[in-house]
């Protein structure tokens, strides 16, 4: 796997930090409008991953370490670490290719919880030391030891003078090859979590009024979602700010003829949505309603190009020709669509692997992509429709109901 196709972009921070940011308002529960205060908790029957489905997971990664002649994986806290363990602590975690795997801290509170096989070092210790010892005592040679990508640079580099006989590689093969593949119980998961931000966004759009603020909007998003029993926000965006994919900053007032956009979405179990619906409020004109069906065809067109085999990149292709051959683009210019398709949903709002121009993988049953082609038309507005999609034997299923028109966000 070529690590430049799974590298995670900035922009999915962005979004999540423009997303806190206009969550700042604070609103009275008592005062929130009544399709907010009537929303029921969504907890119910929730199944999260089974122990049994870790262990094979670890499994699962030892192949693929043998298939790549890899002695061990190492990581931090972070969403791998939980993939494989259930737990978010502040430890480093190794597992190698024989044996079990090993966990490595100096947090007192983290190691108390911690079972198994744990080595504590001290203040004075050095935790690359430890690192060499778990994988001595795992019989693991000097050869190559897979970096999961989020594992800090002083890290690497302590484990890299503590033990140069080690080669230090990218453990995206395994921590990729098992991740980007998604098991029913996480599909599951999924369902849930987009199940509930349609909700939380049915909810909230419905108090849409002359001269709300795109905060005010964001802030009913958010108690939508703590109604329904879940954390989540959303980017919300008015007029022609609409026009630039992450938001802006700029006080927004709605008013009549503006396009509204949401964006963003709430964890399940860890597993996230990322669902955006672009509306208008009031009546459209004949433009707006033209470019918005014109990104629903695209969308459209993403969907039904993600078939097994496919490369991810033809699903961008399929979804950017429509776009350009109404006038638009070329490419990646705008006015037109400026940014992939679509990216990897999982754990993280925006993982491996993106719809994008130059990405050859080829598409597998139970991986999951965001379907987000975007029209963004600079100082006039711009739209975008995003709904998330799972890979079936027989093409893509998306997880929810896709707008049907520009004054219907929701089927």
């Amino acid at each position: 796997m070529n690590r430049r196709t799974f590298l995670t972009v900035s922009a999915a921070a962005g979004l999540s930090q423009m997303a806190r940011a206009q969550r700042g308002r604070q609103i009275d529960p008592a005062s929130l409008p009544p399709a907010i205060q009537d929303l029921q908790p969504m907890t119910g029957g929730i199944q999260p991953i089974a122990a049994e489905e870790r262990h094979a997971r670890i499994e699962k990664a030892r192949r693929l370490m043998h298939e790549n002649q890899l002695g061990a994986i190492l990581m931090e806290a972070g969403s791998s670490m939980f993939y494989y363990t259930g737990a978010r602590w502040n430890a480093m975690l190794v597992i190698p290719a024989a044996g079990q795997p090993a966990w490595v801290a100096g947090d007192a509170a983290a190691i108390q919880a911690m079972a198994g096989d744990v080595r504590v070092y001290g203040g004075d210790e050095s935790p690359y030391q430890r690192i060499a010892e778990v994988l001595r005592d795992r019989h693991v040679a000097p050869g190559r030891i897979g970096i999961e990508e989020r594992v800090r640079f002083a890290v690497y580099d302590g484990l890299r003078r503590q033990s140069p006989s080690f080669e230090l590689v990218s453990a995206d093969p395994v921590t990729v090859g098992c991740r980007v593949i998604k098991s029913p119980a996480e599909i599951a998961l999924l369902q849930r979590a987009n199940d509930v931000t349609i909700a939380a966004y049915k909810a909230a759009l419905s108090t849409l009024h002359e001269g709300m603020d795109q905060r005010e909007l964001s802030a009913y998003i958010s108690a939508a979602y703590t109604a329904l029993g879940f954390n989540g926000g959303a980017m919300v965006i008015f007029g022609k700010y609409t026009a630039f994919p992450h938001g802006s900053i700029q006080p927004q007032t709605l008013k009549e003829g503006d396009l509204v956009l949401i964006d963003d979405g709430c964890t399940v179990e860890g597993y996230q949505s990322d669902i955006t619906r672009t509306v208008i409020f009031g009546r459209p004109t004949a433009r707006q309603r033209q470019v918005w069906d014109l990104e629903r065809k695209a969308q459209d067109a993403a969907l039904a190009a993600a078939q097994v085999g496919a490369t991810c990149e033809s699903v961008d292709a399929a979804a950017r020709k429509v776009i350009t051959d109404a006038g638009f683009g070329p490419g990646y210019k705008v006015p037109g669509l400026p940014h992939r398709t679509g990216h990897g949903i999982g754990l993280d709002g925006h993982e491996w692997t993106y719809l994008v121009k130059g990405n050859k993988t080829k598409i597998q049953p139970g991986m999951c992509f965001s379907d987000e082609p975007t029209i963004a038309i600079y100082g006039e507005f711009g739209v975008r429709l995003e709904d998330c999609m799972y890979i079936t034997e027989d093409g893509a299923r998306m997880f929810t109901k896709q707008s049907p028109a520009i004054d219907r966000p929701f089927a």
